[in-house]
């Protein structure tokens, strides 16, 4: 903290401090007056370390581009310079509260006034970003509310630091942005930061503002710079039912990894806040359904179902021998038990499923374990927060990953004992091998290593690189080693790798693939991550487990799985998947379809999201076909609505709390059932 009564004489010819107001990881804030101007103002001294870092010549001669930015929603900046070693710049001092203490004090805010600020900030960062100023730090605590209205304070002032330090920020200690709201690229260091960083952000504190806590958490930096770059936010409608199609869809959007897949400029991200009909998919029409999607799109629904094939693994799924039968079905699950499209995992025997699913914190998953000769799934006590999953090989323990620990539990019940700290997490980052060891994904730096369940909580390197993360980390079945990814960040592609322990170097296995399972053939996804909404085939390949390598070409054994979740085999050959996108997320429209495959339009204005899952949706014409009841998701819900044809009025007929679905007319056409 800079000494005040030094600070206080070296500005004595322009300012009288008068109190400190904050400090934050580059300058502490002091409220002063403005002795030429007789007002009151906010002067920021940046920290002693990252001065003597900078120039202060160059300092001032950067900060000057920010100097010019005049907005209603940016807060000016009045003067700069340095006085005996301090380096310092003033705004004005605004009567009010930051961002950071209205969330503080109230946790989530109302999804009309989240909207709004979000939108007026976005409008001040498009401002900025045409004149060339890219902000680079947007977060609640650069956010001030001044009668409700929000004021963006140090607009500049990090690429201002960043250009004075010519590279050298790693000698202050310092980090430029605040881990919550970082973009992959500036969680990498990425040196070409665009509008587009601040986007992500921006959509970070929105996400914070309506679920109650940012995309992405963790107990430390480093965990949480992992997670940005590795992790998939929960859709915010999972967590926060009430928010809006096209809020939720924005803000997907918004968070993607890629920066060329987020909205090229913060004005469309504006826009598509107060759109209604936005959404985010590709249209897709459901052969002669009278349903079709709108070409348009969304982020996901989280899934309601899981889906479990019994396939016949090895040899039958990619030799012209005859194979043993497969059989496919679903497991639809009510709402409070249903998969967040998280972890996967099956025991080895395939009688029982484990899944992450609600946890009593909506942003955090719990793990459900379902009992396939069971109707309902129910809760591992003491798993929430799980981040990664593992059964033992004997399939009657659980390993968790929560903190950044290994914990093991009883799939039957009981405490947990923490095997190890300093695991990364994430889906698929840690592997429970034959012999009772784990294999994780470090941390804090892009290794494997490996620790016995019991005896010292010591662990040995087996595997590290200088610029490629580990991923999705999967036993071989003789416990000679460890199938993994591994990708640059932001790990939108990834290749396959096999490890033979003892080994100098992991081997390449299959390039442009993810989420690699050993099951007697590799089963894997193949191409670049997805958006939330992503679905596509799943395949397989003949391995070679004493060669280590893989044989022939794959083949596709499940057409539609939701790329954005996990998937697991037992040994038995049962495996458990999240089924692909349905094709009636998102806005529909209804057409009639005659016997000769034409289609036409039953009212051209009306737009709709059926209910949610896919497996209760419905609709039915009147039997005097002049109307129609159909189940629609809103705002409110899931109710059943009936629509006066072909162009009439809308009315909803059920108000009830628990989702309404599959409705159906009484002969007489007066009453629906539903």
């Amino acid at each position: 903290m800079p000494d005040s009564s030094r600070l206080n004489t070296a500005l004595a010819d322009r300012y009288r401090i008068e109190r400190q107001l904050g400090a934050g990881g580059m300058a502490t804030v002091y409220l002063a007056e403005d002795l030429r101007h007789d007002r009151k103002v906010a002067i920021k001294v940046l920290k002693s370390e990252l001065a003597a870092v900078l120039g202060a010549e160059r300092f001032v001669q950067e900060i000057k581009t920010t100097a010019q930015l005049q907005h209603p929603h940016i807060l000016p900046l009045f003067d700069s310079g340095q006085a005996d070693g301090f380096l310092f710049y003033v705004m004005p001092y605004i009567e009010g509260e930051t961002l950071r203490t209205k969330l503080d004090r109230e946790k989530q805010l109302g999804i009309e006034e989240s909207v709004r600020i979000t939108r007026e900030v976005a409008d001040a960062l498009d401002y900025a970003h045409r004149h060339g100023v890219i902000h680079r730090d947007i977060k609640p605590e650069n956010i001030l509310l001044h009668d409700g209205r929000p004021m963006v304070a140090d607009f500049g002032i990090a690429l201002a630091v960043s250009a004075a330090a010519g590279g050298r920020m790693t000698e202050t200690g310092l980090s430029l942005g605040t881990p919550h709201y970082m973009s992959p690229e500036q969680a990498t260091a990425d040196k070409e930061i665009t509008a587009r960083s601040d986007v992500y952000s921006l959509a970070s504190v929105l996400y914070e503002m309506l679920t109650g806590n940012p995309p992405h958490v963790g107990s430390s930096a480093q965990q949480i710079i992992m997670r940005i770059i590795a992790d998939t936010p929960r859709p915010v409608s999972d967590v926060r039912k009430a928010v809006p199609p096209n809020v939720a869809a924005a803000v997907g959007k918004a968070l993607e990894k890629l920066p060329a897949d987020r909205f090229d400029t913060a004005r469309a991200f504006m826009d598509a806040l107060a759109n209604p009909s936005y959404t985010t998919a590709t249209a897709a029409v459901n052969g002669a359904s009278v349903l079709r999607r709108v070409p348009a799109t969304t982020t996901a629904v989280l899934a309601a179902l899981v889906v479990v094939l019994a396939i016949a693994l090895g040899w039958s799924l990619t030799r012209p021998a005859p194979g043993r039968p497969v059989s496919r079905y679903g497991l639809a699950l009510p709402p409070d038990q249903a998969p967040s499209g998280g972890p996967v995992a099956i025991t080895p025997d395939g009688s029982r499923i484990l899944y992450g699913g609600p946890a009593e914190t909506p942003v955090l998953r719990r793990v459900w374990v379902k009992q396939r000769d069971q109707l309902t799934a129910r809760p591992v006590l003491g798993t929430d927060g799980a981040s990664a999953i593992a059964v033992s090989p004997d399939g009657q323990r659980l390993a968790v990953v929560i903190l950044n620990e290994i914990r093991v539990t009883s799939l039957d019940g009981g405490g947990l004992t923490t095997v190890i700290d300093g695991v990364a997490g994430g889906n698929g980052t840690v592997a429970w091998l034959e012999d009772g060891s784990f294999v994780y994904v470090a941390r804090d730096r892009f290794a494997l290593e490996r620790t016995p369940e019991r005896g010292a909580r010591t662990a040995t390197t087996v595997w590290e690189s200088d610029s490629l993360f580990p991923l999705h980390v999967t036993p071989l079945p003789d416990g000679r080693g460890v199938l993994f990814q591994a990708c640059v960040a932001p790990c939108t592609v990834g290749d396959l790798y096999v490890l033979e322990f003892g080994a100098d170097s992991a081997r390449l296995l299959i390039k442009n693939a993810r989420r690699g399972v050993v099951a007697g053939d590799i089963l894997f996804f193949a191409g670049a991550r997805p958006n939330l909404a992503g679905s596509g085939p799943l395949y397989a390949v003949r391995f070679d487990g004493n060669a280590l390598a893989v044989r022939g070409d794959p083949v596709v054994i499940a057409d539609s799985v939701r790329q954005g979740a996990d998937f697991d085999v037992a040994v038995s050959g049962t495996g458990v998947l999240m089924p692909g996108v349905t094709g009636f997320e998102g806005e529909n429209e209804l057409v009639w379809i005659d016997r000769g495959g034409r289609e036409a339009p039953v009212d051209t204005s009306w737009r709709f999201r059926v209910t949610q899952f896919a497996a209760d949706y419905g609709w039915e014409l009147s039997p005097d076909d002049r109307q129609l009841v159909i189940g629609i998701n809103t705002a409110a819900g899931d109710d059943i609505w009936v629509k006066q044809l072909p162009r009439g009025p809308l009315s909803r007929i059920t108000f009830g709390a628990s989702p309404d679905r599959r409705p159906h007319w009484r002969p007489d056409g007066r009453w629906v059932t539903f």
